[in-house]
């Protein structure tokens, strides 16, 4: 656990506690802001009586039926925020948006029963389809919007509202233009003309009952990340990298002038390398980013040096190596083939 050994004192110190002891509130914390900006979004679209509860727990989520979100509780800390930031990347201000507005596209859904009439079902599929973690998105369908990475409203029917609806609360997304004549325009119609019909009606559903929440987390702050590094597969840890990393960056280490530690240059590029691989193949995030970090991590075993003057040329192959072996495991099932 690198990250755990790496982090300064202050959080050093909160690791061994168990995370209902940390008095972690939403009221108060940094997203509470996020959470008024939802609520002023939900209202400019009309919607008077729809406001669903926010609670912290584990991850993101949206209890099945359950008009409530849940919001990650090391959201609501800055010393916890830095140590997610370290072991998996922090959400940053539009993604945080991003993900509210998805999640109270299931809740809206839930809140008022619309996964229950003849004309949902049509539009999105059955309800009750059992869900796939592993789902092969078809990339560019216009049967389906784009908001969350990798194609996430081909997951699941409720998905695939939670991602429309999103899409259609976001300010400035000019949803009818974007989407004209695709298949996709129906849904949005469809939401455009639900909440128009329901704005000032309660929810069937006012309430709903919370998943787990950050005051009934007896887990340590500690074994919640190493639970969470555990379940992360397959291993990427053998895969033949040093012949192709080689290639890429073909430049001397001789060389005194002009030149970096490419390990450098693809750190300060990581994130950005992982979000866009993740959004525009539909691999799983978790995936694509334990390929990245092990090609970073083994060009800086390799002692590997980065041309400065191509830069960008370096970051492109290295992009495309990558995805290349996130969509080799995600079609054959494989990082590398026989």
């Amino acid at each position: 656990m690198r990250a755990f050994e790496k982090a300064p004192p202050d959080v050093q110190e909160i690791l061994t506690k168990p995370i209902r002891e940390l008095g972690l509130k939403l009221e108060g914390s940094p997203l509470e802001r996020y959470v008024l900006k939802l609520s002023r979004e939900l209202e400019r679209k009309g919607l008077k009586r729809f406001r669903p509860a926010c609670y912290l727990t584990d991850e993101w989520g949206c209890p099945s039926g359950e008009p409530v979100i849940g919001i990650p509780f090391y959201l609501a800390d800055p010393k916890l925020a830095r140590l997610e930031k370290e072991m998996n990347d922090l959400e940053d201000e539009r993604e945080i948006m991003m993900y509210l507005r998805h999640e109270s596209g299931h809740a809206f859904n839930y809140a008022y029963e619309l996964y229950k009439t003849p004309e949902w079902r049509d539009l999105f599929g059955p309800f009750r389809r059992a869900y796939r973690d592993d789902y092969r998105p078809v990339p560019f369908s216009r049967r389906f919007v784009r908001h969350i990475a990798g194609w996430y409203a081909q997951k699941h029917p409720d998905e695939d509202f939670a991602e429309t609806f999103a899409v259609w609360l976001t300010p400035g997304s000019q949803w009818r233009r974007k989407y004209r004549g695709w298949p996709a325009i129906a849904k949005l119609r469809y939401i455009d003309r639900v909440a128009r019909r329901v704005r000032d009606q309660p929810p069937i559903r006012e309430r709903g009952a919370t998943d787990i929440t950050v005051d009934e987390m007896d887990t340590t702050v500690a074994d919640f990340y190493e639970g969470k590094v555990d379940e992360r597969s397959p291993s990427v840890e053998n895969l033949p990298l040093d012949s192709d990393l080689t290639d890429i960056f073909q430049v001397s280490r001789r060389r005194r002038k002009g030149v970096r530690p490419a390990a450098d240059l693809l750190r300060e590029n990581r994130k950005s390398i992982v979000d866009k691989i993740a959004y525009w193949t539909g691999v799983a995030r978790p995936l694509v980013k334990q390929i990245v970090e092990a090609i970073v991590h083994r060009v800086g075993e390799l002692g590997l040096v980065a041309d400065v003057r191509c830069e960008p040329e370096h970051l492109t192959e290295v992009t495309v190596y990558a995805t290349a072996l996130a969509m080799n495991y995600l079609t054959k099932g494989k990082f590398v083939q026989p």
